[in-house]
């Protein structure tokens, strides 16, 4: 049996014992990273002033008189108007639907006699109406990215939906032109600031019977990280050599568009 002296002692040292450590609390591992998903498609509008540098006229083409149409219409200005959604399959893949019409019209002279779609015009003063409006669906594929540089380039089909038409008093000729063109696309970005783009596209095709060219230039000012604006200048050039016509345009417009992404 131990002695009072030892029991108080041991006593003592239970009741003074130091508390344990609290327990190291376990780590809690960082949530992780919310990355945002990818903005796949993107909308754009675009509009401003056209102006004709060229526009000839000879249907048919094997028969008909050639004059400028310029003679009936002027040079403009006229409104202009484009839509486009784009569509990224995935990182290198994407498509593009574009509609762009292009309507001229206007009251002016012939100065010869023309003998135009079947109908023959006296000289004086008569009417012309232009239109050329296009769909177009496109496949582009995305060979170069960097920091600075994006480069795309692809295949373009081009439905035509145009017609050219002259009125003079009683008479009247139009001819219609519907069908399909393959193209060739490049499209060309050079982000060489933080907010601000320069934006190449182009597309086009050339053969014997014809050609066809939409070429712009634009600056792009990045609002936020989804809607963007631009500004540039738009040239559209082309036409056909054939025996049913003979017509070759050339037109020059100031843009302006708004962009947004999602």
């Amino acid at each position: 049996m131990l002695p009072p002296s030892a029991l108080a002692a041991l006593l003592a040292a239970s009741i003074w014992q130091e508390p344990a450590p609290d327990p190291v609390p376990a780590q809690v591992a960082p949530p992780p990273e919310v990355r945002a998903a990818p903005k796949r498609w993107r909308v754009e509008v675009e509009a401003g002033p056209v102006w004709s540098a060229r526009n000839d006229v000879r249907i048919p083409g094997d028969g008909g008189t050639e004059f400028s149409f310029e003679d009936l219409t002027g040079s403009g200005p006229w409104p202009i108007a484009r839509a486009t959604v784009e569509w990224d399959l995935n990182d290198k893949h994407g498509l593009r639907l574009l509609y762009a019409p292009v309507r001229t019209d206007g009251t002016g002279t012939l100065n010869e006699p023309v003998f135009f779609d079947g109908v023959q015009f006296a000289p004086g003063e008569a009417e012309g109406r232009y239109r050329f409006d296009t769909w177009r669906l496109a496949w582009r594929y995305r060979f170069h990215e960097s920091e600075r540089w994006t480069w795309r380039a692809g295949l373009t089909g081009l439905l035509r939906d145009a017609s050219i038409e002259v009125r003079q008093g009683s008479l009247s000729a139009r001819k219609d032109d519907l069908g399909f063109v393959p193209l060739l696309n490049l499209t060309g970005e050079w982000r060489f600031e933080d907010r601000w783009t320069a934006i190449l596209d182009f597309e086009g095709a050339a053969a014997p019977q014809g050609r066809a060219l939409d070429l712009s230039l634009r600056l792009a000012y990045d609002i936020d990280d989804r809607s963007s604006v631009a500004v540039g200048w738009r040239t559209i050039e082309g036409g056909a050599d054939n025996d049913e016509v003979y017509t070759f345009s050339w037109f020059n417009a100031l843009v302006v568009s708004y962009a947004y992404r999602f």
